[in-house]
């Protein structure tokens, strides 16, 4: 099994360091920093091991990423449920779904390539946080909602590395 390792930055605890071997990268955390007791929407990133399961990309405006990971590309009709009340809580879903959800195709790139972490999706349970993922980081690694954010090039950098065992350990 292959470990990364986050850990926050002793500047600013919405952003961090993920360190691969002797590779650090910069990376944006959840707008309340690293958290022990997840709950939806509280904008903590999960202090957990996160396994790497796989992933999507923008097939119509970047190239597939090389890993070992499976990738799908991303469809419009694809979301997240992030209602804690569906039974499609914490899953892929397709358009129409009535109840709260993430678009998987936005507007913005951050989701350009995006892969999922275990973070409540094999042992899922309602209200512990939803669409914990590793993607693209905004300028200046702006906070995200509780996820993992690097930049295109770190992206590429890791998952040319991540094997389909790889784990993310927020510490």
């Amino acid at each position: 099994m292959q470990s990364f390792e986050v850990r926050p930055s002793a500047r600013d605890h919405r952003q961090g360091y993920l360190k691969v071997g002797p590779l650090t990268l910069n990376c944006a955390l959840g707008r309340s920093g690293i958290g022990m007791l997840k709950r939806e929407g509280d904008g903590h990133t999960p202090r957990a091991p996160l396994r790497l399961l796989y992933g999507f990309w923008r097939s119509d405006r970047v190239a597939r990423p090389v890993t070992r990971l499976p990738m799908f590309p991303s469809r419009k009709v694809m979301v997240w449920c992030d209602d804690p009340k569906s039974p499609a809580y914490n899953r892929l879903s397709r358009l129409p779904l009535k109840e709260s959800h993430e678009t998987m195709c936005r507007a913005d790139a951050l989701y350009d390539i995006v892969i999922v972490m275990d973070w409540n999706v094999s042992s899922r349970r309602r209200g512990a946080g939803s669409a914990i993922f590793l993607h693209l980081a905004r300028p200046g690694y702006q906070p995200t909602e509780g996820c993992i954010a690097v930049t295109a090039r770190d992206m590429r950098r890791l998952l040319a590395i991540a094997g389909n065992r790889a784990v993310i350990h927020v510490k």
